[in-house]
């Protein structure tokens, strides 16, 4: 073969594969946009540095055994053996510091369980999470013991150097000590600790994180006293006992005790408390304290080196999902960890503790509870679900709102990921996304409009249109400015993506802005049509048209349904004179028509309506039910499916007596003509059982209208 030949093969299989790349892209895009539409009314339902031993020398400068060739800098020759490793030094603990802690400490039954383990050893473990006083318990635990002189130790490189460090009579306290599973504390260990606290008369007690490898050893689980226990014991030293009952019947106190706070929080809240008992501050200065210490702890999480940035991302997870399942908040927040991680360290592949953090672990660093409750799906109520919640409802808003505005850089992976969530095909996790938008849309509207929700009403997937809606429709709930004047623009503007998720969120925001509603989805019906320019040639014109209407008429069954009577009024009178809104109004009663089960009871919804409204003294609205169903039976588009649905609920009737009766009113309103008389006569003539007899509801009715 040429060069010449071998080159144009070559160029067309690089073109023919390019080809194919781009017709791949193609048929993803098509087959997302082939994803069946939730329906509206079930979608309104719906609403997370291993090398070889010469590189680890070489890394911190030591070489042993060198034998020749050039060496450059300083060089350290040691006779006998290695050089010995540095003790690491204790200090001591001031008496002031000892005095302060004990004069508010108040002890709890594992300060008691711990203070005899402490007694009979000379050494207690006490396991805790971070910033729940285990360092006060602990210098605490030695002055009850009489012991005047205390001593801070730091963690050591190995646990067996612990006992070249305890070389006197002393009180010794050692504040996490990394125990895991590549760094586990022996038995051996212990007792040869034990023994050397004996030989040397001293006390012991060190503290751990819950997550501590501690198994087969002894330890104390360190479980703080209560938030009251820890106020009076702030307050009273300073009031007396007397003025306890009246400060702890303040409506921010009763608040404040209701939230999770660490000691340091409850003790600068007791100063706040005094301050307002000395009239230097009001009630409502000391109920602001509380958010002020969410705050403080929202940015201690962000900012600190501790958590990780693995547990930093399974906080904003869990800020999104709050009140969700612990699971999906946790196996979503490794997505974010990865993406945050690129971020951070561009150059090093993220690692996922697959089985790293225990759930309970997880849940006391967030400050968060975990409750059993029933998950609620499209096909009823599952039991057994694990749930977890923010102990402070602030917590998840301040969380997102400070990543947000306070930390840009975490802000792409941040919105890739919410962004992401609204791909997943389970609802919850759609419309939490769709929350996580409208809450940074608070923080700032622009940013969150423009990376977020944009991108969903800009996709090819309708799920991201739906999760876009949902967006919007929270946000102005949240009542963000402007949000008004978005919605009316892309409803009457000539993006069919975004005017799709503004008429969605229209409908949704029904219930509560019907009347905005209901006259800007008649401005979007008014709207000039396409071109023939604009939209390419007349078939596609026809289609748009078609889908258009699917849209209006879903964000008007959700009003309809939603609303109800004053929606029915306002469409009731448009529906003879306004040509424009008359099919989409038809089309949306139908589809309401069409819906099998209300949200209160199993009846249609608006079989249901209409039983209500035929035994209210204002028959109005059940005048305006039966004008609507004359005007479907009458239009030739939808005559065919009207009988279906007046056949189902002939059939849903039997065994209802309730419905039977509603029917019963519905049909006699119905037949004041003769040519509805016919078609219900051959309806209830038609209906039969599995056996093919005629069903006794259907006989009852006919007997009822006298249409024999």
């Amino acid at each position: 073969m040429s060069q010449e030949e071998a080159a144009g093969s070559s160029a067309q299989t690089a073109e023919e594969s390019s080809q194919d790349g781009e017709q791949k892209k193609q048929d993803e895009a098509d087959k997302e946009q082939r994803q069946p539409r939730q329906p509206a009314w079930a979608a309104r339902r719906d609403l997370i540095a291993h090398g070889p031993d010469f590189v680890s020398t070489l890394v911190r400068g030591d070489q042993f055994g060198q034998t020749g060739g050039t060496h450059n800098g300083d060089q350290h020759i040691y006779l006998g053996g290695p050089a010995p490793i540095p003790r690491t030094m204790s200090g001591p603990i001031s008496p002031k510091e000892i005095k302060e802690v004990g004069d508010f400490f108040r002890g709890c039954p594992s300060f008691d369980k711990a203070l005899k383990q402490l007694r009979d050893d000379r050494l207690v473990i006490l396991s805790g999470g971070r910033e729940t006083g285990r360092r006060s318990a602990a210098l605490m635990l030695l002055r009850r013991l009489g012991i005047d002189r205390m001593r801070s130790l730091d963690p050591p490189a190995s646990f067996p150097e612990l006992a070249d460090q305890v070389d006197s009579q002393a009180g010794y306290v050692l504040c996490d000590l990394p125990v895991g599973r590549n760094h586990p504390v022996r038995e051996a260990q212990l007792l040869s600790l034990r023994e050397r606290l004996e030989h040397t008369d001293a006390h012991l007690v060190i503290t751990v994180e819950p997550s501590a490898a501690l198994s087969g050893l002894p330890f104390v689980r360190w479980e703080p006293p209560s938030a009251k226990d820890m106020l009076h014991a702030h307050v009273t030293p300073a009031t007396g006992e007397s003025a306890w009952p009246e400060l702890c019947g303040l409506t921010a106190v009763k608040e404040f005790l209701t939230r999770y706070h660490r000691p340091a929080e409850i003790k600068q809240f007791a100063l706040q408390l005094l301050a307002h008992r000395r009239g230097e501050i009001d009630e409502e200065q000391l109920a602001a304290y509380g958010e002020t210490a969410v705050a403080s702890q929202v940015t201690r999480w962000l900012t600190e080196e501790k958590p990780e940035l693995h547990d930093k991302a399974f906080l904003v997870s869990l800020a999104v999902f709050d009140k969700a399942p612990y699971a999906v908040a946790a196996e979503l927040a490794d997505g974010l960890f990865v993406r945050l991680h690129r971020i951070q360290a561009p150059n090093v592949q993220p690692s996922i503790p697959v089985f790293g953090s225990s759930r309970e672990e997880r849940l006391r660093l967030a400050h968060a509870d975990g409750y059993m409750t029933a998950e609620i799906t499209e096909w009823g109520p599952l039991d057994g679900k694990f749930c977890a919640r923010f102990r402070d409802e602030r917590t998840a808003p301040m969380l997102l709102e400070e990543v947000w505005n306070l930390h840009p850089s975490a802000r792409p992976a941040l919105a890739e990921w919410i962004r992401k969530l609204a791909d997943d095909r389970r609802p919850l996790v759609r419309t939490r996304a769709a929350s996580a938008a409208a809450l940074l849309a608070t923080a700032d509207l622009s940013s969150a409009l423009a990376l977020v929700i944009e991108p969903w009403a800009d996709g090819r997937n309708p799920h991201s249109w739906l999760t876009a809606a949902n967006a919007l429709t929270m946000t102005q709930l949240l009542k963000v400015p402007t949000t008004s004047r978005i919605l009316h623009d892309w409803c009457t503007g000539d993006i069919e993506s975004r005017r799709w998720t503004a008429i969605r969120a229209y409908g949704l925001l029904g219930p509560v802005h019907h009347q905005e509603t209901l006259a800007a989805l008649v401005d979007a019906m008014h709207r000039p049509a396409p071109t023939e320019a604009e939209s390419g040639d007349e078939e596609d014109a026809d289609a748009e048209l078609s889908e258009e209407a699917r849209q209006l008429a879903d964000a008007l069954e959700l009003l309809l349904l939603a609303v109800r009577e004053p929606v029915l009024a306002a469409l009731v009178e448009l529906l003879p004179t306004d040509r424009v809104v008359r099919p989409h109004a038809l089309l949306a009663f139908r589809q309401a028509c069409q819906q099998t089960k209300d949200d209160d009871t199993d009846r249609p919804p608006v079989l249901h309506w209409y039983a209500q409204a035929a035994a209210a003294e204002d028959q109005t609205a059940a005048q305006h039910l039966a004008f609507f169903w004359n005007a479907l039976l009458a239009d030739q588009t939808h005559n065919a499916y009207a009988l279906a649905i007046l056949r189902g609920w002939v059939r849903r009737a039997d065994g209802d007596p309730e419905a039977e009766s509603a029917l019963a009113s519905l049909l006699a309103a119905l037949v004041t003509t003769s040519t509805n008389r016919r078609r219900v006569k051959h309806l209830l003539d038609t209906v039969r059982d599995s056996k093919s007899a005629p069903l006794p509801v259907a006989v009852r009715l006919s007997k009822h209208l006298a249409l024999d």
